[in-house]
């Protein structure tokens, strides 16, 4: 473990829908990567469409299939597979199949790892409510996260999502 930084406190939460475990947290290894497993119901959107400053994600595809859609292009992730989405990338992803999705997001640096428990503290995600929307939005910039909350309609009416 890092001397340099306290331990971080493994969760398990949910946002909305998108389940979030940390498995492995940034303190636990010198190279400051995290592992949270990541659960989701079918025909769902996990997350509005967003970017990352500081971070690159590494989603590795336990059961299910992923449906990925990042700098205006959609790949499908099966079971076994892995995708990379890097930072200063638009990106968003889903689950369009009929059996839930679980996989796992290495994130690297890790402290992104720590935005998922913050952001489910505020309950169920409600893009309507100026107020949950307030208080995303500045969790996000604390880590760097930046959200396009307007294409959310638009990709859940034209993949057939939940959110």
């Amino acid at each position: 473990m890092s001397s340099k930084t306290a331990p971080v406190e493994k969760y398990d939460v949910s946002l909305g829908n998108l389940g979030a475990r940390l498995d492995v947290a940034r303190t636990e290894n010198e190279a400051n990567v995290a592992i949270v497993e990541h659960t989701l119901p079918p025909h769902t959107l996990a997350a509005p469409l967003h970017r990352h400053s500081r971070e690159d994600e590494i989603s590795y595809v336990l059961e299910g299939e992923m449906t990925v859609l990042a700098d205006e292009k959609l790949t499908t992730v099966p079971a076994g597979q892995s995708v990379v989405k890097g930072r200063d990338i638009w990106h968003t992803f889903w689950n369009a199949g009929d059996e839930p999705l679980r996989f796992l997001e290495i994130i690297a640096p890790g402290e992104f790892s720590e935005y998922f428990e913050e952001v489910a503290q505020l309950g169920t995600p409600d893009p309507m409510d100026e107020e949950w929307v307030s208080r995303f939005v500045a969790i996000g910039e604390r880590y760097g996260f930046e959200a396009n909350l307007e294409r959310t309609p638009e990709l859940l009416e034209t993949h057939g999502l939940q959110m």
